[in-house]
């Protein structure tokens, strides 16, 4: 990651690093559900490590020691997150009622179990539609595990409130999921992705290139983004030395993505690829080989007849 600005102790950024590349996924999962997007909750998450960094750059400036990094990081996300809920307008405003009897023991009753086994089971999506602080809470007890007393503390509310807002969260989770449908609905692929898939699987190198933009851009979880088509049409020589890799067309939370399966043979995909494109040519792609955690919680909708098959080899392979 790019530090920018004034240097930064080198210890310090090591350790942020490190805590901050094990708490990806947990902040992913947090994020994803907060934002109602797992897309969306990546991007809170890029966004949340730059920040990071940025301040303990402006801490060690001013001499203040180095915060407990789990805690902080998880608090960058959430205001991150509602700053940009707050930008779509859909943050619901709502009153605090009489807190309702949440236990929170060590060993959690059957009870306790069921409803977190629920949340955990929830399409990411379907998150969006309990009020932001119900949300939050819901998300950090019933999916992350949290004890009631850090939800305070990040939240800036009692623990009475925390089980107020969780026993109302709870509810009204389970009445969306009684309602919704679990299905993503399977379409047909756009020409342009179709024909992304056909050349790459057909490891067709230098038809992937003609389709880059002249200022095409490609990011890839915490590496360096890359910009111009000569620069990311490096892109295509990297993953020409992987054998086995296979696309298929795929829908996920109503975008179009692409599925990329490790081996043909896989029976689901390691992650997805997102393309944007401007006047017929790619103008940037989103690729999560690094972030494979993003579609952990989430049912991809592959394009009819995209199921890749064992015995299917590429047509054609071009030198990367």
């Amino acid at each position: 990651m790019n530090e920018g600005g004034s240097s930064l102790d080198r210890d310090r950024q090591a350790r942020l690093l490190a805590v901050a590349g094990e708490l990806r996924p947990e902040l992913h999962r947090y994020c994803a559900r907060l934002m109602g997007s797992v897309i969306d909750g990546e991007d809170v998450v890029q966004d949340t490590l730059t920040r990071a960094l940025a301040a303990l750059r402006e801490l060690e400036e001013q001499g203040q020691e180095m915060p407990p990094l789990r805690p902080w990081l998880f608090r960058i996300a959430h205001n991150r997150s509602l700053d940009l809920l707050r930008s779509r307008a859909v943050r619901m405003a709502e009153p605090i009622d009489a807190a309702s009897e949440v236990v929170d023991p060590a060993s959690p009753d059957p009870v306790e179990m069921l409803m977190r086994q629920e949340a955990v089971k929830t399409a990411v999506s379907r998150f969006a539609e309990l009020p932001t602080v119900q949300r939050s809470v819901v998300i950090q007890k019933d999916v992350l595990d949290e004890p009631l007393s850090e939800i305070a503390a990040l939240l800036d509310l009692t623990i009475d409130a925390v089980k107020g807002h969780l026993a109302r969260g709870r509810a009204r989770l389970r009445e969306i999921n009684a309602q919704a449908d679990s299905h993503q609905e399977a379409r047909p692929a756009s020409a342009a992705v179709a024909r992304y898939v056909a050349l790459f699987n057909q490891q067709d190198w230098d038809g992937l290139r003609a389709l880059l933009a002249d200022d095409v851009k490609l990011i890839q979880s915490t590496y360096t983004p890359r910009v111009g088509s000569a620069e990311v049409g490096s892109f295509f020589t990297i993953y020409a030395k992987f054998d086995g890799v296979w696309l298929a067309p795929a829908w996920l939370e109503g975008r179009e993505v692409i599925a990329v399966f490790q081996n043909r043979a896989d029976p689901k995909p390691s992650y997805v690829m997102w393309l944007e494109w401007r006047d017929g040519l790619i103008s940037f792609i989103r690729d999560y080989r690094y972030a494979g955690y993003v579609i952990a919680d989430v049912e991809l909708a592959l394009a009819p007849d995209a199921k890749p098959r064992a015995d299917t080899a590429p047509l054609k392979s071009n030198r990367s």
